[in-house]
């Protein structure tokens, strides 16, 4: 220890001599601040006063006062910016476009094709030997002796190239305005961030980052500390450091015990100023990222690990056989942008990424089956019944072909996947994302944004949200009298009226001020905690003023301050009076602050007891009918203390004990004007609102009455928050879910509740399990004491305005305004995302069906598809990229808020859309089929079909492609509309970018028939055939109609269908964690899944016993002795596996059935035949549980549908 101090003392002698020589004439370096930085508690008081004296030393090192703070001179400042750095920490350097392209070339499909391109170029430029062996190698070889032709054989391969370029540019550049966007999203959400500073003596608000080392920066509760510093002086202040220390007690600063106040930490109560000391990169947030080598937190890690994944998981939106990773297509497209992953996959999220999935698994099984057939089919109709040999110097036209077999099967699968999916989702969000903003929605995690269309309920803070937040105080009570509006100074005693403006002028924040208003005719300024701003409202309007009261005692000279938090419910301030005794004010909620009150003053203003019987009387006579009007009533009282012996200030319920009631005023906070209309709409949409509210009951009441939350004489819950405990919780204390239910469903006011109040409630409704849905609660809060409801909810709103940094922290949408009918657009913009992304699925999926057949049947049937790979890749590129920029940009309608909203577990698929899809497939395929078949007699051309390698594009074909093509464009106009609407025509204008899109489609296509050529396999069409091709296109318009005019109910099998996606219902919903680990869906399933095998092994028990009952009466023959009565022999045979560890969980509901002949055992009554049941746990099959059964060793009378066993276990 002794060498330490020594050396101490002799590098701080050595710092005394070199002070001059310090960075930039200030006498302390960046190295030092930092060191000091890392002490804690005494500590760092011991070494302050060792290094630099005192606090005012090293003020006066940093050259700054410690109350005026520093000049705000520019030169000045830039100079502390270049000595201790900027108050930013440097994002990390965002990807470039090349690295995005290369990303983007991950891609499988986009790989395979890039492969087959290759070979067949290589092919084309290779010319077999000698030219005789045309005639031996047969049919293969009878194309390519036209010499021109073989020279354009290289075309196709190119222009596959050269779509593959445009797909990857394209992905890439919406990668990159992504990522452009989401910097822009981040950087807003930095300068919105403002902080309070001394500069010049003036307390102003600074961005975050414009602070700088040396700034005395006024700290109070709610705020999340911008940068490091020391305290200069403190009230009352308790810190979160849980943070950076994972401590989650709260730690008392105070500037003689533990100065210390860290960057990322939270004030949770108090306020006080501190010495900025370390700023960005130096503070310790900063040194911390700085380990992390991140730029924004948590983004960057994410990053990391995604280019690690990327190999496997970029490349999974075309590789949906590894459906293990096909989950975070999606995410992966999601997560760049939110730069924290919530705590699980959106709704909308899961059912696409199963959809994907499917769609791919059928794709590539499609395409397989399609080459393979192609390849034998040549093969057979070569060697075998034409019995040729094979020759080795035919051997590359063969290749040749298969390459041509292979492109068709790539096609085939580039059709079928959808990797327009993630692509619809990104540009509807982020298109949502941009116009939210103009709404005053800034969106901080996107997949709020749709889930908030799912929104079932939303609980409201009053103040502020659903009331204007300017508060004014318009009655009080006053020495005996209660004035009705605010009373004229005279009539009121002088000794009353100096003490209540010391009162309210002292015992209040004096950051709160009334500031003259803005322009002319407008109100005062309120800036501060607005009730506050309504007690100094009082102030003015009795004729006084109350700076020269703050200007006699500053805020260092107050003695002692108990701020405001949620347990007090009050505030109180000590002052020394010159005589050396103390007085305290007091304020606070009335009925709080009244039953400590012990007198009253009088008339005169002398104070007179104040029995328990008076304060019944009161609060009857008083508090209730302010109560009933909805106003606020706030309480403001005294108390005088002796100053010699000095009370025990730190005993608080002494203290705040024995006072004396001045007066009790009421104040208003009138309803917002738009939010009765706004509560109106949320309530057709099917949204219950509550309100959740700190006021009293009565107040809380009349406002829910003046906005329409509640309606007289309806069967309704108004509780406050002792009740409502009590009725929730049981002898224990512990929340029951059953008492919970019990409350909710009718409860629309809590009043006077708690944080802790407001976060059981929200967890009590996500887990309510009393509706078949689960419920999806949006929760708004402003206070840094709603951060857990905030994070618990499904979408958590901030105020932007009111709202602690703390609360906005926690959130997911910030009201930029802090408006309730803000909260009505983002659910109008929530569902018009769901809307607009099944839109799009409605339209891609009947081109991908139609596409996927043709390619199949007219290969296998011509040997050849009629859609060639170029053409397949522009249909694609219709299909995906324009189509969702189309469809995924309509502006929302009022006609949104008029249906209720979807459940988690609704189809994504509706049966209209299915009928739609189905509908628009069959008129597709009838109207190709025809043309490709009977075309060439319609239209009297040459046909196109059996054409050898290498043939010029025949007209046939190019017919078959236009109408293809037409028939796609004037599908998109049909898809805008998916609730079986007649006019699909409606607002069509209202949205350019879908009319822009289907003329720039149709001009590019008249440019790709009349001079794509070769490339595009295109022959220049006369314009009768052109109109034909229209007239077949505008025939889906029609169509279109015929389909809306048949009623869903008539198609039975419909249900089925839009069962494609059923989602089961998302597992383990109930027991979220709170903590936001991403749980593996899978290990939920099988928690699930132990519960569901219990019912499984029960009715398979039962069914056995059933079983066995019938077969010993009737097969007796059939079956070997040991006939397994037990559940327990049954298990250990081996032919009955439970294959738990991959759940698997079948999405179309019949069809795995099919597949698995194993499965058919079970009784059909359990799987498919009730897709209805909403209960989707009675399914064996979906519960996770594969019951694979050998068929062969069980009787095999049960699996003859016919057998009289059978229909017994159907009625099973």
């Amino acid at each position: 220890m002794g060498d330490l101090t020594n050396s101490d003392y002799y590098s701080k002698n050595q710092r005394n001599d070199v002070s001059s020589n310090h960075e930039g004439g200030f006498g302390v370096s960046v190295m030092e601040l930092r060191e000091l930085m890392e002490l804690r508690g005494s500590e760092a008081v011991v070494k302050i006063q060792e290094e630099y004296g005192d606090m005012d030393g090293l003020c006066q090192r940093l050259k700054t006062s410690p109350t005026e703070g520093l000049s705000g001179d520019a030169t000045d400042l830039d100079k502390r910016k270049e000595v201790y750095g900027e108050n930013l920490i440097p994002p990390k350097k965002p990807k470039t476009f090349l690295q995005l392209v290369w990303e983007a070339l991950q891609d499988v499909t986009l790989i395979i094709l890039e492969v087959a391109a290759l070979i067949s170029l290589g092919l084309s430029f290779y010319q077999p030997p000698g030219g005789d062996s045309g005639e031996s190698c047969g049919t293969a070889a009878a194309g390519a002796e036209d010499e021109g032709e073989a020279e354009a054989g290289w075309i196709e391969g190119a222009a596959i190239l050269l779509s593959v370029v445009c797909v990857v540019l394209v992905t890439a550049f919406n990668d990159w305005s992504k990522e452009k966007q989401f910097r822009g999203l981040q950087s807003r959400i930095e300068q919105e961030q403002k902080f309070q500073v001394v500069r010049g003596a003036q307390v102003i608000q600074l961005p975050v980052a414009d602070i700088v080392v040396g700034d005395i920066a006024q700290i109070k509760y709610g705020d999340l500390l911008p940068t490091d510093g020391v305290l200069i002086q403190g009230n009352d202040l308790k810190i979160d450091e849980s943070s950076l220390t994972g401590e989650s007690d709260h730690v008392k600063k105070a500037a003689d015990r533990d100065p210390m106040l860290l960057s990322g930490t939270h004030v949770m109560e108090g306020s006080g100023r501190m010495l900025v000391t370390a700023v960005g990169v130096n503070s310790q947030t900063g040194i911390i990222f700085t380990l992390l080598g991140a730029g924004e937190p948590g983004e960057e890690e994410k990053k990391e690990k995604k280019v690690k994944k990327q190999d496997g998981a970029a490349a999974m939106e075309m590789q949906p056989l590894k459906s293990a990773e096909g989950g975070e297509m999606e995410e992966k497209e999601e997560k760049k942008k939110a730069n924290v992953s919530k705590k699980e996959k959106s709704v909308l999220q899961g059912k696409l990424t199963k959809l994907a999935v499917q769609i791919g698994k059928a794709g590539l099984v499609m395409s397989a089956i399609t080459v393979i057939i192609l390849v034998l089919y040549f093969a057979v109709d070569n060697f075998v019944l034409q019995k040729r040999p094979w020759l080795t110097e035919c051997t590359p036209i063969y290749v040749q072909y298969f390459v041509k077999f292979f492109i068709i099967g790539v096609t085939v699968l580039v059709v079928a996947v959808p990797e327009g999916l993630p692509l619809a989702v990104t540009i509807s969000l982020a298109y949502s994302v941009k116009k939210m903003m103009k709404d005053n929605n800034l969106v901080r995690h996107l997949d709020a944004c749709e889930t908030m269309g799912n929104a079932t309920a939303i609980c409201s803070d009053k103040t502020g949200t659903l009331t204007t937040n300017r508060m004014t105080a318009v009655a009080c009570y006053v020495g005996d009298v209660h004035y009705k509006e605010i009373p004229d100074p005279g009539l009121l005693s002088v000794k009353s009226l100096d003490i209540l403006v010391n009162a309210i002028s002292l015992n209040s924040a004096y950051t709160t001020k009334i500031l003259p208003a803005t322009k002319e005719g407008g109100l005062p300024m309120q800036v501060g905690n607005k009730t506050e701003c309504g007690l100094l409202g009082l102030v003015l309007d009795l004729k006084r003023d109350y700076q020269p009261v703050r200007n006699q005692i500053p805020e260092e000279k107050l003695y002692k301050v108990y701020t405001f938090n949620s347990v007090r419910k009050s505030m109180s301030t000590v002052i020394k009076l010159p005589d050396g005794s103390f007085r305290m004010y007091s304020k606070g909620a009335s009925e709080i602050v009244l039953k400590k009150c012990t007198k009253i003053l009088n008339q005169e203003g002398e104070p007179r007891v104040f029995r328990p019987r008076d304060k019944d009387e009161m609060v009857k006579k008083v508090i209730e009918p302010m109560a009933c009007d909805g106003l606020r009533t706030i309480c403001v009282a005294y108390r005088d203390f002796p100053g010699d012996p000095e009370p025990l200030w730190d005993n608080e319920n002494d203290i705040l004990n024995e006072l004396t009631a001045v007066c009790v005023v009421g104040i208003e906070d009138p309803v917002r004007p738009e939010v009765p209309s706004a509560i109106v709409r949320c309530q057709r949409a099917g949204i219950t609102v509550r309100m959740v509210t700190g006021d009293n009951i009565n107040t809380a009441r009349a406002i829910a009455i003046k906005c329409g939350i509640i309606h007289p004489g309806e069967d309704f819950l108004c509780i406050d928050g002792k009740e409502f405990n009590r009725r929730i919780r049981n002898e224990k204390g512990e929340v029951e879910q059953e008492r919970m239910d019990k409350v909710w469903p009718k409860l629309r006011v809590l009043a006077r509740s708690s944080p802790t109040d407001k976060h059981t409630l929200v967890k009590g409704i996500i887990d309510s399990c009393l509706t078949d849905q689960r419920q999806v609660v949006a929760v708004t809060g402003d206070g840094t004491n709603d951060g857990p409801a905030l994070k618990k909810a499904d979408v958590g709103f901030a105020m932007g305005i009111a709202g602690t940094d703390v609360a906005k922290e926690a959130s997911d949408i910030i009201l930029t305004d802090d408006n309730f009918s803000s909260i009505v657009k983002a659910v109008m913009w929530g569902r018009n995302v769901y809307d607009s992304i099944s839109k799009f699925l409605q339209f891609q999926l009947t081109v991908n069906v139609v596409a996927v057949i043709v390619a199949f049947t007219g290969a296998c049937i011509t040997q050849d598809s009629p859609l060639k790979a170029v053409q397949m890749l522009w249909v694609n590129l219709i299909m995906d990229t324009f189509a969702s920029l189309a469809l995924a940009t309509e502006p929302p309608t009022e006609a949104l808020l008029m249906r209720k909203p979807y459940g988690r577990n609704k189809p994504l698929i509706s049966s209209t859309m299915t009928k739609n899809i189905l509908g628009h497939g069959i008129y597709q395929l009838v109207i190709i089929f025809s043309l490709l078949f009977v075309g060439e007699q319609i239209f009297d051309i040459d046909s196109g079909r059996h054409a050898p390698l290498h043939s010029p594009p025949s007209e046939h074909y190019t017919i078959i492609f236009n109408t293809f093509v037409l028939m796609q464009l004037f599908n998109e106009i049909n898809a805008r509309k998916i609730h079986g609407e007649r006019n699909v025509f409606d607002g069509i204008f209202r949205n350019p970018i879908f009319c822009s899109i289907v003329f720039g489609t149709f001009a590019i296509q008249i440019v790709i028939v009349q001079f794509g050529g070769k490339p595009f396999s295109c022959t220049p069409l006369d314009l009768e055939k052109w109109g034909w091709c229209t007239f077949l296109g505008l025939g889906e318009l029609v169509w279109g109609q015929v389909i809306a005019t048949i009623p869903n109910s008539k198609l039975r099998f419909l249900r089925g269908a839009g069962q494609l996606t059923k989602k089961n219902e998302m597992p383990g919903d109930e027991d979220m964690n709170e903590d936001n680990e991403e749980i593996d869906h899978a290990e939920r399933e099988l928690r699930r899944g132990q519960v569901l095998w219990f019912r499984g092994l029960n009715r398979i028990q039962t069914q056995i016993r059933v079983v066995n009952a019938f077969r010993s009466s009737l097969y007796e023959g059939l079956e070997k002795p040991d006939s397994r009565p037990s559940i327990h022999n049954f298990m250990t045979h081996p032919e009955f596996r439970i294959e738990d560890t991959t759940p698997h969980i079948p999405l179309i509901d019949d069809t795995d059935l099919e597949e698995d002949p194993a499965l058919r055992m079970i009784p059909q009554s359990q799987t498919g035949s009730q897709p209805q049941s909403p209960n989707k746990n009675n399914n064996a099959v979906d519960s996770g549980i594969n019951l694979t059964i050998d068929t062969t060793s069980k009787s095999a009378a049960s699996s003859g549908p016919a057998s009289p066993l059978h229909s017994l276990e159907t009625s099973l």
